[in-house]
């Protein structure tokens, strides 16, 4: 019989690469939605609609396939998730309406909730002080967008789109067997039959939910958004093809997916708000640079008029593309080691909460993308975009966790006062002892308090009751 470690690391194994063929297969639109753009003649509102219906459903499942991995265990929950996927991926290739794109794509996008599944399943197998690294390599498999990038392609150019579909069908078949031939079940780590849904559902009373909701949304909704969005970009701003468009694309998509595992390790050895924090201040300065759109100026000189192009060339913009996606990878990694730390025992749910809000922010952003695009028409507002919600989690992040650094920082400002003190006085175990008598001497000041106010109500209720039977018996005395 496998020892426990040995399983949580088949686990962790097949955790990951089960995620990786999920995540490619969630955003192969992005890839194929290019030629099927062309075929249906879309707007880029309707492409962006059309690369972004399966992230919809993948959103929305999250929730409840992390309640149901609490109760059921994660290894029966995942492996019903790849299997109901299978079919409608398979017969993407015969589509020729829009319609039926987008029917297909919902129901496709359930792959998208397998992260919910699997980061609850994975934290289980192993202790609190690893769970972030552990939890960070499940993740970075995020790269099975990078996988897209480099696959799918090449399948469109060599035998055409509706190839793809068919391809990934046939590789996600073989995961599932695999999955369940190397994972494992521990009964301990499903929560207790008596909690109800209404007892799951109760964390979305927890502002602090709300507010790693709202990270979340920014370094993994972007990132889902950008690896969608990408390669037209490429293809639109730099007249690249579409094979050398997705090969940029992955620049960005590769790397933020593997260095999940890293920004974990960060997150355990550091803390999840320092890295954080750092993440949102990267994200802002490059953003900045990416929103600004390619410009001509034209400046009258002596000589005749000069015209300056203004903008980023192609390398500038995929050096900061590419240290984005690396911030976004710690980020994504840092904001469910909060989870993590602060949701033990229900993190199937908090995950589905946190991962829910992530997902609807990939699909929300590339119709928004299509819009801003088709209204403005300028590539750029994309980046604006995310710009925009970076200033509002860095606004957001300052003023709810200040209070709280606040107070710890004038604990440790007591303690080390404390200590100062001690050290600089001859009988310091006089001091201590005076200190703890002190303390104690408070505690008991609060005891005699809450007993003396305990001991009042109980004599007002006692005179309320006897008057209450005296008041009794003298209608019993009249009848």
């Amino acid at each position: 019989m496998a020892s426990q470690q040995r399983k949580a690391i088949s686990v962790l194994s097949m955790n990951t690469i089960a995620f990786t063929a999920c995540f490619a297969v969630w955003v192969m639109f992005s890839i194929i939605g290019i030629p099927i753009k062309q075929l249906l003649t879309l707007n880029d509102t309707q492409f962006g609609l059309l690369i972004a219906t399966p992230i919809l459903t993948g959103s929305l499942v999250r929730l409840p396939v992390g309640m149901l991995t609490d109760k059921f265990g994660g290894r029966i929950v995942y492996f019903v998730l790849m299997c109901a996927m299978l079919i409608p991926l398979w017969f993407i290739g015969d589509a020729t309406q829009y319609w039926q794109f987008l029917v297909l794509g919902l129901f496709v996008g359930i792959a998208g909730a397998s992260f919910s599944v699997g980061i609850a399943y994975t934290a289980r197998w192993f202790p609190k002080e690893k769970q972030g690294f552990a939890m960070g390599i499940f993740g970075a498999g995020n790269a099975g967008a990078a996988l897209t990038k480099f696959v799918a392609p090449t399948l469109v150019v060599t035998y055409g789109w509706t190839m793809v579909p068919k391809v990934y069908a046939v590789g996600m078949a073989v995961v599932v067997i695999l999955f369940w031939m190397f994972t494992y079940e521990d009964p301990e780590h499903k929560v207790s039959k008596t909690i109800t849904i209404k007892d799951q559902l109760a964390a979305l009373k927890d502002p602090r939910v709300w507010k790693y909701c709202q990270y979340y949304s920014l370094v993994f909704g972007g990132f889902v958004g950008l690896s969608l969005w990408m390669t037209k970009y490429y293809i639109n701003e730099y007249g690249f093809d579409l094979t050398t468009a997705a090969l940029l694309a992955a620049i960005f998509v590769l790397p933020s997916g593997v260095i999940r595992a890293l920004g974990g390790w960060f997150s355990d050895k550091y803390g999840a708000y320092k890295v954080t924090w750092w993440v949102m201040w990267i994200s802002w300065v490059c953003l900045f640079f990416m929103s600004y759109p390619q410009t001509a100026v034209t400046v009258k000189t002596i000589n005749g008029p000069v015209t300056l192009d203004i903008g980023l060339n192609v390398w500038v913009f995929t050096v900061l593309l590419f240290i984005v996606g690396i911030a976004w990878g710690f980020g994504k990694a840092s904001v469910f080691k909060f989870l993590s730390d602060e949701y033990p025992d229900n993190i199937g749910v908090i995950s589905g909460i946190v991962g829910l809000a992530g997902g609807m922010g990939g699909f929300l952003l590339p119709i928004m993308f299509g819009a801003m695009k088709d209204i403005t028409g300028v590539n750029s507002t994309v980046f604006m975009l995310l710009y925009g919600a970076t200033c509002v989690s860095l606004i957001w992040m300052h003023y709810t966790f200040a209070r709280e650094h606040q107070e710890h920082d004038m604990e440790i400002a007591k303690e080390h006062a404390v200590d100062e003190y001690v050290k600089s006085h001859e009988n310091p175990e006089e001091y201590a002892a005076a200190k703890a008598a002190v303390e104690q001497a408070h505690l008991l000041e609060e005891l005699i308090t809450k007993y003396t106010e305990s001991k009042e109500k109980a004599k007002l209720e006692a005179n309320d009751m006897r008057l209450r039977q005296l008041k009794a018996a003298a209608v019993d005395t009249l009848e």
